[in-house]
């Protein structure tokens, strides 16, 4: 059973391997898993993922949200597995055959995450893109069918918003990954990009299975105390849901 600290995970949202050690050595054993996104990575590289290793023991998620031909994508999650990460991310997009291509290229050894509808992304921003009404008058709809469509191909699991985490459950069955991002507890407060947002206690008690949770941590004047105190709330919400 993961202790409350081991659902967190922190995004390492910085510029520089600098930056991203003082996080790191700060949260080491606070948060269960650092996630390295696409800033962070074409600043240092594959560098960035053995810096992480040796000044922690959380895991790591690589976050770069693979979206090519399916060929391209292979080969690219191949290269991904040798780095030791935990989880990988592919955009669910268009195509089912990239979701398996990415799945065949981990070879077992990461877990791929088919990223669903980014939590930046409003129901505005579906209409404008083109989607039919059913989808583009129901976010929510296009979550679950993407969420299926990476189940069908293998994927560990999805990147979804807290509001969808119940209803992929339920789809998908309840050892299909959640990793859940746009978490704002109930004590931070602040506009930011994040548009379909919910708190620690509603996403686990609907099920997720990590929380990424970035500026209520960073942005606090003790960000240790500030993973703690998530972690409480986490711990609270997991007593709760298993009653």
């Amino acid at each position: 059973m993961k202790t409350p600290e081991k659902y967190i995970i922190f995004p390492l949202d910085v510029p520089n391997v600098k930056d991203a050690v003082h996080y790191v050595e700060m949260l080491a054993e606070s948060v269960g898993m650092f996630k390295v996104g696409l800033e962070l990575f074409v600043e240092a590289g594959p560098e960035i993922i053995r810096m992480i290793k040796e000044n922690s023991p959380a895991e790591i998620f690589l976050d770069l949200k693979f979206h090519d031909i399916p060929a391209t994508v292979q080969r690219a999650m191949n290269r991904v597995a040798e780095l030791g990460v935990a989880f990988a991310t592919v955009h669910c997009g268009e195509s089912a055959r990239m979701l398996e291509a990415a799945v065949a290229g981990s070879e077992g050894a990461v877990g791929v995450l088919g990223v669903t509808v980014l939590t930046s992304v409003s129901k505005g921003d579906i209409q404008g893109a083109g989607f039919l009404p059913e989808f583009a008058n129901n976010v929510s709809a296009l979550v679950e069918k993407r969420a299926a469509m990476a189940k069908a191909a293998g994927c560990a699991g999805v990147v979804c918003s807290g509001q969808e985490v119940k209803q992929i459950k339920a789809v998908c069955g309840r050892e299909f990954i959640a990793v859940t991002p746009g978490i704002r507890p109930a004590w931070q407060a602040g506009d930011d990009d994040q548009r379909r947002i919910v708190t620690p206690a509603r996403a686990i008690a609907d099920g997720s299975d990590y929380l990424v949770i970035g500026r209520p941590i960073r942005d606090a004047k003790d960000p240790v105390w500030a993973a703690r105190k998530v972690a409480e709330e986490i711990g609270e919400a997991i007593a709760c849901r298993e009653i």
